[in-house]
């Protein structure tokens, strides 16, 4: 006697896409029954049928996600898949917190949905979590995105935030960190405490110990007078570190120490403090790079990488660039800024360019023609206009050495128009970038070699022999 398949419920309102679904299942062997409303869905749950859900979050008579906790009730092994056309952060961390087995955002692909399904089928074990309680999240955030990179942030800083995990988040400058560390604070457990941060590049290395583990009454950094310390005024909430790879070797000790240990020794005192905060660590270097070449440590990086978030640049991202001018645009009327239209032609020419400064780049250029551009619908050639006036101030903004190389090496190709370089161009552009850089190491050494290549980060008689290449004049 042959086994009935499993059962699969389909909860959309959206009729084709519900026969796709159905048809792409069915093709799998499995039995499905389709339903088009949330009353429909709780009795099929009521009755006990189907062995897995897959669900939309918009229902026409209710939304789902506010079911799911009826349905864990009476269901909790029942595995449940959520899709959502809404894409947004706290809808990914709303189903997460609900506990659902998966979330697919839309679009996504029919191989995605099979896969997910096949291994919610397959775990016989895989019960859904616990219902937590739940506050109000509303739609909207901080955080912008529907395109697939983004959405893969996205899930994974649902499964994280409401645990103390230590976060480290990477990406060039001017991808949102800051706002990533935010969100983990105020959509986590710990939102009632306070959010601190310090970015670790622009405080004096030899005040750093004091400004993150502060210092007793008699520290001579803070004159006869107690000063609490970054650790101490986060109790209870988060601690975002910015520009960590920044941090000297020996500030790198003791941050090290916090984290083995749980506890600190503020400067000048004789106890020590046990901590109670969450770490949320931001860089736009490569720290796998700095360890290599010995200015960061390889333990603290372990401690620090606990979760991994790398954020994708906006170049990688374009699909977003709609979503995030209209975000900007709402929140510059907020601010009694005009409101103006980006013509679709402008928003192509966006589209178009590749974002050195990246989010922070795109947000400034839409505040800054919102105030200087006199008429109401800003124009592709208003936009291109403006990329062409700010150029210089992208690369500064940036802060970026690739920023400024990237507009150099995009300059060339456009100089040759169609034409193809000469054979030998990576060599050329690295004996270019060589020169400068060895010139002016031996300059500020002066022209102490040895000094150079530790500085460098190359063998001595590595350096004499590109000093040799390259036709530098080498002395002290």
């Amino acid at each position: 006697m042959n086994e009935k398949p499993p059962l699969i419920l389909v909860a959309e309102d959206d009729k084709s896409v519900r026969l796709v679904v159905q048809q792409a299942l069915a093709r799998q062997g499995y039995a499905v029954q389709s339903i088009g409303t949330a009353s429909g869905l709780w009795k099929l749950i009521e009755s006990g049928r189907g062995d897995v859900l897959i669900t939309d979050v918009a229902l026409p008579d209710g939304d789902a996600l506010d079911l799911l906790p009826r349905i864990q009730e009476r269901r909790p092994d029942l595995p449940v898949i959520v899709m959502s056309a809404r894409s947004t952060l706290l809808t990914a961390i709303k189903a997460q917190q609900i506990g659902v087995y998966e979330y697919l955002p839309k679009p996504f692909e029919l191989r995605n949905l099979i896969e997910v399904a096949k291994r919610a089928i397959g775990a016989s074990d895989a019960a859904s979590m616990p219902v937590s309680e739940l506050t109000s999240i509303e739609e909207g955030g901080p955080l912008v995105g529907r395109s697939r990179p983004m959405q893969e942030i996205f899930k994974a800083m649902a499964r994280v935030v409401s645990t103390d995990l230590t976060v480290l988040v990477t990406g060039e400058s001017g991808t949102g960190k800051e706002l990533v560390a935010r969100a983990l604070h105020d959509l986590g457990s710990r939102r009632s405490g306070p959010f601190i941060t310090t970015n670790l590049a622009t405080i004096p290395q030899e005040l750093l110990a004091a400004e993150l583990f502060g210092t007793g009454k008699n520290e001579k950094f803070i004159a006869s007078k107690q000063h609490y310390g970054c650790f101490e005024k986060a109790v209870g909430g988060t601690l975002f570190l910015d520009e960590v790879g920044d941090m000297s070797y020996e500030a790198q000790t003791r941050l090290l120490r916090v984290l083995q240990d749980g506890e600190y020794l503020p400067l000048g005192a004789q106890q020590l403090v046990k901590t109670d905060i969450r770490i949320v660590a931001a860089t736009n270097q490569n720290l796998h790079h700095l360890m290599h070449q010995g200015l960061f440590r390889e333990d603290l990086f372990y401690r620090l990488n606990v979760v991994p978030l790398k954020l994708p640049p906006l170049r990688e991202r374009i699909d977003d660039i709609g979503l995030l001018v209209n975000h900007f645009q709402l929140n510059a009327t907020k601010d009694a800024l005009p409101t103006k239209t980006f013509a679709p032609d402008a928003l192509r020419a966006l589209k178009a360019w590749h974002w050195p400064g990246n989010v922070r780049e795109l947000e400034n250029l839409v505040k800054r023609m919102l105030v200087l551009y006199p008429k109401n619908v800003i124009s592709a050639g208003a936009v291109e206009r403006e990329f062409a006036k700010s150029q210089i101030d992208v690369i500064a903004e940036s802060e970026s050495l690739s920023a400024s190389v990237d507009l150099h090496i995009r300059r060339y190709f456009e100089a040759l128009k169609g034409g193809v370089p000469a054979p030998g161009l990576y060599g050329r552009v690295m004996r270019e970038v060589e020169h400068p850089l060895i010139i002016a190491t031996l300059e500020i050494t002066r022209g102490n070699q040895l000094k150079a290549a530790d500085i460098l980060g190359l063998n001595r008689n590595t350096l004499r022999k590109k000093i040799k290449d390259l036709n530098i004049k080498a002395g002290r």
